[in-house]
């Protein structure tokens, strides 16, 4: 019997518009460090590949935040012709041959995991969810200590008004 990978669940053309979509991407199992906290220069260079495949595509990044073995972050288009779905790819391209490059051991997984998010009011308590996640894992104890999280093209303090 032929094993065949599971499609991606939803069409693409779900991800275009001006609509706002959360995606964990995850490293390999045989990635063996992850993201090391002690090397801020990758998740600068990341965040860097993350701002041009966003503005490419007419995307606002609310948050990201790199995680010892993932990476969480919210897109969300500015257009009607925005592509979330090409931004993430592009992303992970030009991040993946960095990896192959510079860190061979590092891989991302070949899918991710994403949920359209349906309400303005839901990507602020979103974000919120995003940045507590260094705090529940132990890392630090406030989300604002926090050094691999940000926003691209927003401010976190404009999101969050309300939800802090």
């Amino acid at each position: 019997m032929e094993f065949r990978e599971k499609k991606h669940r939803l069409p693409q053309e779900l991800y275009k518009g001006t609509i706002s979509v959360a995606f964990t991407l995850c490293l390999g199992e045989d990635s063996e460090k992850g993201f090391n906290l002690n090397e801020p220069e990758i998740v600068k260079a990341f965040t860097g590949f993350l701002t041009l495949a966003s503005e490419k595509e007419k995307c606002i990044i609310p948050v990201y935040c790199f995680m010892p073995n993932h990476q969480h972050l919210i897109i969300t288009g500015t257009a009607n012709n925005s592509n979330l779905w090409e931004s993430v790819v592009n992303y992970k391209q030009k991040t993946g041959y960095r990896f192959s490059k510079n860190r061979p051991e590092m891989r991302w997984q070949k899918d991710f995991y994403d949920h359209i998010i349906r309400t303005d009011g839901s990507v602020a308590v979103q974000v919120k969810y995003i940045l507590d996640n260094p705090v529940r894992k132990g890392l630090v104890p406030t989300w604002q200590e926090y050094p691999f999280k940000g926003s691209i093209g927003c401010r976190l303090e404009d999101i969050l008004i309300g939800i802090v």
